[in-house]
């Protein structure tokens, strides 16, 4: 019979839980039990000190995300005071732009009449 094949009662050999004569593990001393209760507890420490890390990790990351969120919206209330500024600005330069003498006087656009293009055309 090969090793995984149903015996005569229909249940495996590797299925009844009853190791093979030739691979029995070798019995453990108790020094063997020592250094694997040394081991298991190391791993315990150290997967311990993984998690704390990782937590540290995230709490840190979230912190910046709140600091990041914060300069966000303070960046974006001095973008809209800045457009709310330039309509302002604008406007402003539109209602000068009509009665300006430097904008309204003709002489201005006729190239290398005048020395003084600005001093003609203020009221005086």
């Amino acid at each position: 019979m090969s090793q995984g094949l149903p015996a005569a009662g229909g249940v495996s050999v590797l299925q009844s839980g009853v190791a093979a004569p030739g691979n029995a593990p070798p019995p453990q001393s108790p020094e063997d039990d020592d250094r694997k209760v040394r081991r298991r507890e190391k791993n315990r420490v150290a997967a311990q000190r993984s998690r704390k890390k990782q937590t540290q990790k995230a709490d840190k990351l979230h912190e910046e995300y709140e600091c990041l969120e914060q300069e966000n919206a303070l960046l974006r209330r001095e973008i809209a005071k800045l457009n709310e500024e330039l309509q302002q600005l604008s406007l402003a330069l539109k209602e000068h732009e009509k009665m300006c003498p430097l904008l309204l006087c003709p002489m201005n656009f006729v190239p290398g009449l005048r020395p003084d293009p600005v001093a003609s055309c203020l009221p005086r």
